[in-house]
């Protein structure tokens, strides 16, 4: 006869009612059953003091080992017993383990890929500022404790005109940005957040609803289906939850009445997605751990187009006692118990078998190496950020891009890397195809052929291109490459003989991955494209739609690794690289936009670009020498003059070397000379900017990192900053 231990944190069996059923269940199909706790084993004598239920009340007897455990208390509590626990593991087999909290599972299950599609993006609040940026992107967010429990301490935002609606904890109230900033930095101040879109799942009538999946492991080892059932909230809620006043239904009346002739195929894809899903966390387990489970609960959510969003699983969910469904899952606990108990030697095996085939689908690590005249560091922060959603990334530092960095970088990368990326920069021919010869990248990004260095290439672009085109020539010709279409240069790019895979992105162009209904915002650009046949619309924390570039160039790379449109959408929320736009509000109202890393003729156009639309008043471009042009200086300066006038920018300044004839050009296409200032000193351009300076200015500074332009930013920040 099988004998099954219930292993419980508390010691008394009265104070846990399913033990009453268990006891009761066991018996009925032919089991001993007794309840224990850590304190009771005896791991000399090998035996436990039980409690076993017998005529109608709990008797204390003295047992041997189980066949099996049954483990039912709160792994934290039984934490404190985790010496005895494992030595119990390695003895006697258990009937279930925990699967994490809500943050574990949602990784877990974004790294096998397969269900990754159907996970709400979720982050940890770093801080307040992290905060804000999510809700930039989504407009309408959640957010919750990362172990809560029942409902509770679950807030929903909504970003208003001027304002954001907070609802949650009973109350629903208006905040401006800075009570939202003060009440999220309290709420971190508690403990640790995480943060989701919100995804409506309503009825007709406007209620909120979702699903609760519940399935178990039988007397056969296979997985089956306890129940499913809607929990409805009444209106205004935010969650469903039936401690925070929602109601449970039966399934078939309430799809009938929601969803008519999609009835039933809505049943059928709750049936499936319930035991496929269980079966694929069931394998995760094994092959992380080694480990079996038996018993979750899932819900889910619906929105407007019948997909399917989960919210969470659950490890041993409970059960609505409306539907008296308690016996049930006791009934298929218990003979699971059994199950194990009688089929350890094939248990291990399909383990051993599951483990195997793990090992199989481990794949080669990507490595993306990314070079181009611009947007190297931006493209690779973006890429970064998005495939760190769900894999451990080796990136480069910013601006680490020399091959004496890719030296270091390949001594620093080791198998815990799930993916690499890193910048390859150039100055001269020859340096990249070093690059190669040190890490050779499986995949490859060229974001542009432009003027930087173009002085070193006879001031011809072909020889650019043909420097880049060591990437092409280096990397593994069955690989990846992603180019740029908008980009005239790009044509140069030797790629005929590269045997892999190419995908395109632009924005004026048709290209795999083109951008369309570009718009500047408050705090970045929304963007809108086509991703695995549906349209998103994307937002990212940075000005300029030269980086829209930047950030297609990351999507189509991660979008070819597997990763779905929401992590990539969550994923653009990245950390922006120091000086690159970065945007100061200073007192009066004045804004100063530091672009101060590298200077080159296009960067430069971008940058205005930048200016123009961010200014609601006067302007005031103040740009620096551009090096390396080479014998094309001139042409470009002219270029460039004539660039600033078509803008309409109020003042322009220049500063270095020969940059006077920026604004000689400026002049001769009719800017007012008055309008126009040139120095070589900087303390002479600082006293300028002293008394230059007005209320509502946009200031523009531009120039490469060697000019050292950023000392005017420090300027201006002292003199006007906001402090």
């Amino acid at each position: 006869m099988i004998t099954i231990g219930m292993l419980h944190h508390r010691k008394e069996p009265e104070t846990v009612m399913k033990a009453y059923a268990f006891a009761a269940v066991a018996e009925a199909e032919g089991a001993k059953f007794f309840y224990f706790s850590p304190g009771e084993v005896n791991l000399v004598n090998r035996t436990i003091r039980g409690q076993v239920y017998e005529k109608g009340k709990w008797q204390t007897k003295i047992m041997p080992f189980p066949n099996v455990i049954y483990n039912a208390g709160s792994p934290e509590k039984l934490s404190k017993s985790k010496e005895i626990i494992n030595q119990l593991r390695k003895e006697i087999p258990f009937t279930t383990y925990s699967i994490g909290n809500k943050w574990s599972v949602n990784r877990r299950l974004k790294e096998a890929k397969d269900f990754a599609s159907y996970l709400i993006p979720t982050e940890v609040i770093k801080d307040s500022d992290h905060f804000m940026t999510f809700i930039a992107a989504f407009e309408k967010v959640v957010i919750k404790p990362i172990d809560g429990r029942k409902g509770k301490g679950i807030f929903f935002i909504i970003q208003e005109v001027n304002r954001f609606s907070v609802r949650g904890d009973g109350s629903n109230k208006n905040y401006t940005v800075a009570q939202l900033n003060a009440f999220i930095k309290q709420k971190l101040s508690q403990g640790t957040f995480i943060i989701q879109p919100y995804i409506e799942s309503v009825t007709k009538s406007g209620q909120v609803f979702d699903f609760r999946l519940h399935v178990q492991k039988n007397g056969e080892g296979e997985w089956v289906i306890t129940t499913i059932y809607p929990r409805v909230a009444p209106k205004g809620s935010i969650i469903a939850n039936i401690n925070s006043g929602g109601y449970t239904n039966y399934l078939e009346p309430f799809l009938e009445q929601e969803f008519k002739d999609d009835a039933f195929n809505i049943k059928k894809k709750l049936e499936y997605f319930s035991l496929s899903l269980a079966k694929h966390l069931d394998e995760l387990q094994i092959e992380k751990y080694g480990e079996v489970i038996d018993e979750i609960g899932i819900d889910i959510g619906m929105d407007q187009d019948l997909k399917l969003w989960i919210y969470e699983v659950n490890w041993r969910p409970g059960c609505p006692p409306a539907f008296y469904l308690e016996l049930d899952v006791v009934k298929n606990t218990i003979k699971y118990a059994m199950y194990i108990a009688n089929n350890q030697q094939a248990i291990q095996q399909k383990i051993r078998a599951a483990k195997r085939r793990g090992a199989k689908k481990e794949q080669g690590t990507p490595i993306i190496a990314i070079t181009g005249s611009a947007g190297k560091t931006t493209t690779k922060a973006f890429l970064s950020s998005i495939l760190s959603k769900k894999w451990n990334v080796f990136e480069s530092k910013d601006y680490w891009n020399t091959t004496e960095h890719t030296k270091k970088h390949a001594a620093e990368i080791n198998s815990s890397h799930q993916a690499v990326v890193l910048e390859y920069g150039m100055a001269y021919p020859g340096v990249i195809t070093e690059h190669c010869q040190i890490i050779q990248p499986n995949m490859s990004i060229v974001t542009n052929v432009g003027l930087a260095h173009v002085g070193n290439f006879n001031g011809d672009p072909r020889g650019v291109a043909k420097a880049k085109s060591e990437l092409i020539h280096g990397m593994d010709q069955s690989g990846v490459l992603c180019l740029n279409r908008d980009n005239d240069n790009s044509r140069f790019l030797e790629t005929q003989n590269f045997k892999g895979k190419t995908i395109t992105i632009g924005i004026k162009k048709p290209a795999d991955y083109r951008a369309y209904d570009i718009k500047y915002t408050d705090q970045g650009m929304n963007f809108k494209m086509k991703l695995q046949n549906e349209e998103i619309e994307l937002f990212i924390p940075i000005f300029g739609e030269h980086h829209v570039y930047n950030a297609l160039s990351a999507i189509a790379i991660a979008d070819h690794l597997g990763f779905s449109p929401m992590e990539i959408k969550t994923g653009l929320l990245f950390k922006k690289p120091p000086r690159r736009l970065t945007i100061y509000n200073c007192k009066d109202n004045i804004t100063m936009i530091d672009d101060t890393v590298h200077s080159h003729p296009e960067g430069v156009r971008a940058a205005l670009d930048v200016l123009t639309n961010l200014a609601k008043h006067r302007t005031i471009a103040i740009i620096g020498q551009m090096r390396e042009l080479g014998d094309i200086r001139e042409r470009e300066y002219r270029k460039l003059g004539d660039y600033i006038q078509q803008q309409g920018i109020d003042l322009l300044i220049t500063y270095g070397f020969r940059t006077e004839e920026i604004g000689e050009q400026t002049k001769r296409q009719g800017m007012p000379a008055q309008n126009i200032y040139h120095f070589t000193d900087r303390e002479k351009l600082h006293d300028l900017l002293s008394n230059l300076i007005k209320k509502d200015d946009t200031i523009l500074i531009k120039g490469a990192s060697k000019t050292n332009m950023f000392e005017t930013v420090k300027f201006i920040d002292k003199k006007y900053g906001d402090n």
